[in-house]
């Protein structure tokens, strides 16, 4: 979460505002707007601007309720936010998309507590719920008691974002009754099925090494590695790369970017040595942390590296806070661009293609990064581990079918920009 303190108040915040541009715009049109470098320095200007606006200059008690209510209705993003005042009252809040998880605990001492995720509640005893997407709950300072506002009338449910699930939140958090953990895992399970009819038309020497890229991909590896088992392909489940610090590499610019990739992983060189290594990931977002840990592998003395990633292809971008703004820096339109047109037109229908789509794309990525395959999780496979909670999670990654507005708007120019860029013919085809 960003935190960020004023005079006024102390703010924190998970998620991102995709409308921030027109909100600024807003801002400056109302008065005097100080430099704003974050979602979260706006959004805390904002409820500063309507405070003294509406309450402070005439000296009415400020209106959360009203405050929020506004807010929820102008912004387009995924928000969680904890706002604190000079009286140390406290409002939670999550936006109407529901994206972004926000936790509670009421606990057995009495004391209220928030959280991105429930584990962080580990050890605690009390009930334990998620605000409900487009509510506040205020919390008074001197009594510790707490009200729930809803702030429209339509009723959201949740939807969160898919990264949440397969990548962000830790596996000891649950959704609803479902870990993190078990989720990846089955994922790894689905997964396996197809990596031992692809790797069983191989004549493997040795059995091939099932290694987890690290801090995330653990219950994905071990699903596949049970699912090997079942099916009677030997394998060695031990993980052959090694992080030097816990530090995401997702976010930033490409170049610092890779070289935190490349302080960051390293690989056990006699444990992979002469070995055939399946490396499993949750996803492959623009392939550069993959092709440095591929070139690791071989200067190891790896025989072969696959890769087995545990979701379908991420082809459309992300303007809700997870730092990918742009279809170009994907490695799915990087492999796309490099199709001749009348493949290309196959790949465009996304989740929707057909098995020998998603192959090209697999072969075309894993020449990219140097691998000797790429195994994809078919999206119809995701739909089925999901199964009936599949209504609850933003699946856009993979389906491009954004959950905001402004999204929708933003990505609809990114497409069209795209594909004004690639031959007539491709065009015509991919939206017949």
């Amino acid at each position: 979460m960003q935190s960020i303190p004023s005079h006024h108040f102390a703010i924190s915040l998970d998620g991102a505002l995709v409308n921030a541009h027109e909100l600024r715009s807003e801002l400056l049109a109302r008065g005097r707007l100080i430099d704003t470098n974050t979602d979260a320095e706006l959004l805390l200007r904002w409820i500063e601007q309507t405070c003294e606006r509406d309450y402070w200059r005439h000296g009415r008690t400020v209106d959360y309720e009203a405050i929020f209510r506004e807010l929820d209705d102008r912004i387009d993003g995924a928000l969680s936010a904890l706002l604190l005042d000079t009286d140390g009252d406290l409002v939670a809040y999550r936006s109407r998309s529901g994206l972004r998880p926000l936790e509670t605990m009421r606990a057995s001492n009495g004391l209220l507590l928030f959280a991105s995720e429930n584990c962080a509640f580990a050890g605690l005893q009390g009930e334990t719920r998620q605000l409900l997407p487009g509510s506040i709950q205020r919390v008074d300072a001197k009594t510790g008691a707490s009200v729930d506002y809803p702030l429209n009338c339509r009723g959201q449910k949740a939807k969160l974002c898919a990264y949440e699930a397969i990548y962000l939140g830790s596996p000891s958090t649950s959704v609803e009754g479902h870990s993190h953990r078990q989720t990846r895992y089955n994922i790894g399970r689905s997964l396996g099925r197809i990596v031992a009819e692809r790797l069983q038309a191989e004549s493997l020497l040795m059995p091939p090494i099932v290694s987890s890229m690290p801090n995330t991909g653990g219950p994905y590896a071990d699903g596949l590695f049970d699912s090997l088992a079942e099916q009677g392909m030997l394998a060695t489940r031990t993980d052959v790369i090694a992080t030097q610090f816990l530090e995401r590499t997702l976010l930033g610019r490409t170049s610092a970017r890779q070289s935190r990739i490349a302080r960051k992983y390293r690989v056990l060189e006699r444990a992979a040595a002469e070995r055939t290594v399946i490396v499993v990931d949750e996803a492959l977002i623009r392939g550069d942390t993959s092709q440095a840990v591929t070139t690791m592998l071989h200067a190891a003395g790896a025989k072969a590296v696959h890769w087995a990633i545990g979701s379908p292809p991420i082809v459309a971008p992300n303007y809700y806070g997870m730092g990918i703004d742009t279809l170009d820096e994907l490695a799915f339109w990087q492999a796309l661009k490099r199709l001749p047109p009348e493949l290309r037109a196959q790949c465009l229908r996304f989740h929707r293609m057909e098995p020998p789509a998603l192959r090209i794309i697999e072969s075309n990525i894993a020449t990219a990064i140097q691998a000797a395959s790429i195994t994809y999780l078919p999206f119809s496979a995701l739909v089925s581990v999901l199964a009936n909670r599949v209504e609850g999670i933003d699946l856009s990654p993979f389906t491009f079918e954004m959950p905001t507005p402004a999204g929708r708007q933003r990505a609809r120019g990114h497409l069209e920009a795209l594909l004004n860029a690639l031959p007539v013919n491709t065009r015509l085809r991919s939206r017949s």
